[in-house]
């Protein structure tokens, strides 16, 4: 054995090696053949191509055999025809075969009414999806700020409106959606003290009085109104409150005209003839809503929320009017998903800076029954949020996680990274997408699929102008 040369030594321990594989590890040996295709328009470029490819193998270890006088065998051979023609095998284990299958990328690529959601980051190839092909099409869009969040709701909405004939309605806190929905003919409905552009929170609707009493649903909302209004609401007041409602909207059952419309006025004096001391308490708390400072909501809809897409901008709604304010636009926007149903077509909503609505008691709980229910009524509801942890602060996040199929994540920091990862059951490697990742790059989770992705929105076009956020671009 000493005086044994040292390549025969190796492959005496190479050998040994193999054989304690096959026999106890399971594997099997295979016969392999490997070609690689180099194409160019002319022959010093092929040349070049040739050689770097050549480059690239060695600092690998491994060495790349041109197929002098072969070429046209090995041509055939690469092509889908299931004929090897180059008489050059190695023997491989399967461990080492299974490296070079090229079928290991999980794809995301459906048909019908498949939107558009960035390349795969493994592939390079296109990510199209259906979210109303999944068992709860809900969604988030979770990322730090310049990760891209807002473009790709916006990208999603484009080609929503582009693909679908869903209606399309956007809660809007920071006022970024206006110069998209303005191009596609939408409906910008800006809520403010000082607008005069009006929602009346006593809207009802009548579409479905055949399955349910729409003065049911009207009333849970209105005493969830009255609980912003009033901190707290008794058993004795809530009574009241309720009665009352039943008969501000009889004349209007009676005789279904937009004229006939009650407004909170309406439901105040109501309450004011009752003439006892627990409604007197419900008055004097209603009355800076319907006589005093905030009386913006004491009035008739005067605007078009029957367009395709709405967008409710409540940047300029105030601290004090903020969670009143965002409670009457959600029910605008599930009394649109109660129409809708009647005419078989999908909403999508859209919910901007999200965390804000789970931070009160009121609009959390309604956020929550609109993630459990809008996929009966045929609603698409989507949050969008860069506070991470402040959105998993919230009592009511659980639910929020359990019925989204659909997570969209971008860049996130540090720390919500981990939370994330237990959340969604990523993996670290998984993970690095979205770790210091670029703008608009991220994992996209769909069910139980999680793909990489990168989605760079050429900048030269009218339409990234429109929906970038960026201040040096906009």
């Amino acid at each position: 054995m000493d005086i044994m040369p040292a390549d025969l030594a190796l492959f005496l321990t190479e050998m040994k090696k193999l054989l304690q594989d096959l026999q106890s590890r399971n594997e099997r040996l295979f016969y392999f053949t490997f070609m690689i295709v180099n194409t160019e328009t002319s022959k010093d470029k092929l040349d070049n191509i040739v050689f770097g490819a050549t480059s690239l193998a060695g600092k690998h270890n491994c060495i790349l055999h041109r197929l002098d006088y072969q070429q046209e065998q090995g041509f055939m051979s690469c092509l889908p025809l299931g004929k090897n023609l180059i008489d050059i095998r190695r023997c491989m284990t399967t461990t080492a075969t299974a490296g070079f299958v090229p079928f290991t990328t999980c794809e995301l690529f459906q048909n019908g009414n498949a939107l558009y959601y960035g390349i795969n980051a493994l592939s390079s190839n296109l990510l199209m999806a259906d979210r109303k092909l999944l068992k709860n099409p809900n969604g988030l869009i979770l990322g730090t700020p310049g990760s891209g969040k807002s473009f790709s709701a916006k990208r999603e909405i484009v080609n929503v409106f582009l693909i679908t004939d869903d209606d399309i309605a956007i809660l809007d806190p920071e006022a970024e959606y206006a110069p998209l929905v303005q191009k596609l003919n939408g409906q910008v409905i800006k809520i403010s003290p000082l607008s005069k552009q009006f929602i009346n929170p006593m809207d009802i609707s009548l579409d479905n009085m055949e399955e349910e009493n729409p003065l049911i649903l009207k009333s849970d909302f209105i005493l969830s109104l009255f609980e912003v209004m009033m901190g707290k609401v008794q058993a004795d007041e809530r009574s009241i409150i309720d009665s009352c409602l039943q008969q501000v909207y009889m004349p209007y059952f009676v005789d279904p005209k937009n004229t006939q419309m009650p407004i909170l006025k309406d439901l105040y004096n109501t309450i004011l003839e009752r003439n006892s001391p627990q409604a007197k308490h419900i008055a004097d708390c209603m009355a800076i809503y319907v006589t005093g400072s905030l009386n913006v909501f004491n009035h008739r809809t005067n605007v078009d929320i029957s367009n395709r897409v709405v967008c409710f901008d409540t940047k300029e709604l105030g601290n004090a009017l903020k969670e009143f304010g965002m409670l009457v636009v959600q029910d605008q926007i599930w009394g649109r998903v109660s129409r809708n149903r009647n005419d078989k077509k999908s909403t999508r909503y859209y919910i901007d800076e999200m965390h804000l609505l789970l931070g009160k008691e009121q609009t959390a709980n309604y956020t929550v029954e609109i993630w459990k229910r809008f996929r009966k009524w045929g609603g698409i509801p989507t949050g969008l949020t860069q506070n991470v942890k402040d959105f998993l602060c919230s009592p009511q996040v659980a639910n929020i996680f359990e019925n989204s199929d659909f997570v969209y994540l971008l860049n996130q920091a540090g720390g919500d990274r981990e939370i994330l990862s237990k959340q969604l059951n990523i993996s670290p490697h998984q993970l690095s997408y979205v770790t210091n990742s670029g703008a608009g790059e991220g994992l996209l989770i769909y069910g139980s699929i999680i793909i990489p992705f990168i989605d760079h929105f050429p900048k030269d076009t009218e339409l990234y102008k429109i929906m970038t956020t960026k201040l040096e671009e906009v």
